[in-house]
């Protein structure tokens, strides 16, 4: 008999486990699972009611030397540099971070920008990289990894999250071991903000687009370890089993059957600080209106969104918006390591089913909502003046430019134009959603399937 092929998991956050430990990529996979994790007891209980994970193996606390914090920051700001010249889009400096509190912080960063104005080229910034390398090999956190390779001795490390701060560390390791080393892109829009942070054997993307953006910012990558296999996030939509019943739903979030339903999607209180003043917008304008009596609120914010910012919106509008709190274990204040729970999954996959339409500014829950082809609204105004935020800039991100018409969703162009937009989108709906997702994602029922077959 064959001996079963031994996976390592490295599930760095929360969407990690419901994307990969929830869906079906490792269930009915003929391969031992062992899970390197950071959680708590209560995580770990509920995956394992999930998904049967042969081996929970804590890993250390990485502490990252200044070194290694000082070449990864300049490594972050010099891709960030080049993607602006190679694109011509201004917009991705934005993901460089300039604010910090600490005097100790600033002059921390104000060395490194000083610093990146001497990285000349792209060779420098791959020189930069193996400086890296070699610089989180000497610290004590890869040769504890290095251990637990010897003891369990997996034949692939997979990761769920390029980004992850002890990622690098964990697949160098790995691969210095033999060991192969497969990593998915977290999101849609994520290649073009420069935190690609580990070197992989094989990198999984959601699309022949997101091949392409991978390809043109890390040309060092060869083609043959990009493999286009879609993402599983989008097929809990395709079963049928996580819609919630109709009366139970409706009855469950005190929802009124007869009247439309409009869900308000709500970002981080970083990438999008004005959402309780959209959603007080909306509101607003549905009173004035008179929709009331047709039409309700949805609120459905981000789940590492604990901030309670729309208290007072709900306050004002108690009658008219529903609260649909993402259920997510918070045990703890690390954003990273709160977690949904498997029901969480049924609630959005419902939420996306029975209401009308979806608003939000620039979010990927339109593709959420359009895989049932759900319209979505996008808010294309400025609620208040803000110097270091405004949605001219949002929608000019570089991962916007796959949008490949304008009416694939709806929008806001100002508050006089609500009442009218959301009218047609209720009443009406006509969008080309469905092209868009084509372009950012493909294998939207087979994600699973494709990612096995690598595994495989």
């Amino acid at each position: 008999m064959a001996t079963k092929k031994k996976i390592a998991l490295l599930v760095p956050d929360g969407v990690g486990i419901k994307n990969y430990l929830y869906s079906n990529v490792f269930k009915d996979l003929s391969a031992s699972l062992t899970l390197l994790h950071n959680f708590d007891t209560d995580t770990i209980a509920h995956i394992s009611e999930q998904i049967n994970i042969d081996d929970f193996t804590k890993i250390p606390t990485y502490d990252e030397s200044i070194r290694e914090k000082f070449l990864r920051e300049l490594i972050h700001l010099s891709r960030i540099k080049h993607n602006v010249k190679l694109t011509g889009n201004k917009t991705i400096h934005h993901f460089y971070k300039r604010e910090h509190k600490s005097l100790k912080l600033k002059i921390f960063y104000t060395l490194i920008e000083f610093v990146s104005w001497f990285v000349k080229g792209y060779s420098f910034i791959l020189t930069l990289e193996r400086w890296y390398e070699s610089a989180i090999r000497k610290n004590r956190f890869y040769s504890a990894v290095e251990s637990i390779f010897l003891e369990n001795r997996p034949d692939i490390v997979f990761c769920t999250h390029q980004r992850a701060l002890k990622s690098p560390t964990v697949f160098a390791a790995a691969r210095d071991m033999g060991i192969k080393t497969v990593t998915v892109i977290y999101s849609w829009d994520n290649i073009p903000k420069a935190r690609l942070a580990l070197k992989a054997d094989l990198y999984l993307v959601w699309s022949t687009y997101m091949k392409k953006e991978l390809t043109l910012f890390y040309p060092e990558i060869p083609s043959e370890k990009i493999k286009i296999t879609g993402t599983p996030q989008f097929e809990f939509y395709k079963n049928p089993e996580f819609v919630i019943e109709r009366e139970e739903f409706f009855e469950r979030f005190g929802l009124d059957k007869k009247k439309k339903s409009i869900c308000f999607s709500g970002d981080d209180e970083k990438t999008s600080p004005h959402d309780p003043n959209y959603l007080n917008d909306l509101a607003c304008q549905i009173i004035e209106a008179g929709m009331e009596n047709n039409c309700q609120v949805i609120l459905r914010r981000c789940p590492v969104d604990i901030s309670g910012r729309y208290d007072w919106v709900m306050a004002k509008f108690p009658e008219l918006i529903i609260a649909m709190p993402p259920l997510w274990n918070y045990n703890t204040k690390i954003w990273s390591a709160v977690y949904p729970t498997y029901e969480d999954v049924s609630v959005l996959v419902s939420l996306a089913y029975y209401a009308d339409v979806v608003v939000n500014v620039g979010s990927t829950m339109a593709f959420d909502f359009g895989m049932f082809d759900k319209p979505c609204i996008f808010i294309n105004y400025d609620t208040i003046i803000d110097k270091k935020w405004s949605v001219k800039t949002i929608y000019n991100f570089q991962h916007f430019k796959s949008l490949p018409e304008k009416n694939a969703v709806y929008w806001f162009n100002s508050q006089n134009e609500i009442v009218s937009v959301l009218k047609n989108a209720l009443y009406d709906p006509n969008t080309t959603i469905k092209k868009w997702i084509d372009i950012v994602v493909e294998n939207l029922g087979s994600a699973s399937e494709k990612i096995k077959n690598e595994l495989k």
